[in-house]
This record gives structure tokens, sequence and C-alpha cells, in this order.
């Protein structure tokens, strides 16, 4: 299996660094190897030696953090209100049903207390 080109350029520059800063080659040399100037390669040398420095660092155990999304964040904290709100709108439809009924229910007892009184007037009338 061959390794595609930019990883194959990229393990020549790797083997070129390590031949200069072990004493192999002169960082001259390395540089007319990988066909640049010698500003480019010192570039590519410092920035090789920074990304092994950083590769070997400390690192915290377990699972990177995941960066902060700021727009997922406030979109979540809208769905959050709009569920609360949602929730007391459900609950005032509730209790409004509630209280229908209940009127509904008292109107029908007061419907019925005075048939029933009207029945009472009625029959003391017939006696």
């Amino acid at each position: 299996m061959s390794l595609p080109k930019d990883e194959e350029r990229a393990r020549e520059r790797a083997e070129v660094i390590f031949a200069v800063r072990s004493g192999q080659i002169t960082a001259e040399e390395g540089a007319k190897r990988l066909g640049v100037s010698r500003k480019t390669y010192y570039e590519w040398e410092r920035r090789a030696l920074e990304a092994m420095t950083e590769a070997l660092e400390n690192k915290t155990p377990g699972r990177p953090t995941t960066p902060c999304d700021e727009e997922k964040e406030r979109l979540q904290e809208q769905i959050a209100e709009l569920q609360n709100k949602l929730f007391v709108a459900e609950k005032t439809v509730e209790v409004r049903d509630m209280l229908h009924a209940y009127e509904l229910h008292n109107a029908g007892k007061k419907k019925r207390a005075g048939e029933s009184e009207e029945k009472k007037q009625k029959q003391k009338k017939k006696r």
C-alpha cells in the first residue's frame, strides 16, 4: 500500500529535518535535497519541532473537551425557554378547561335547584 503523495513528501521532509538535527547533513544540504531555500527549510524545521513538542505534551486523560459552540448554546437556551413557556401555556389551558367545567357544573346545579324550587312552589299552590 503506497502513501498519498502529500504524506510521502511530509515523511521525506521529516527525514531530512532529523538528518540535519542529528548532524548527519547541514541545513544547506537539507534544503538542497528538498529543493527549497534555506529560509524555507528553517521554517519547516521550526513548524515540525513545534508540532512534535505539542504532540508530546501531557494531556488531560479521557476524551478531549468539545469546543464551545456559542450559537448552539444560545439555541439550546432558547429551546429550554420555549419549552418552559409551552408548559405554562398547556397548564393554563388545563386550568381554564377545569374552570369552565366547574362553571358548567355550577350552572347545572343552579338550574336544577331553580327547577326544584319551581316544583315546590307549584306543589304548594296545588294544595
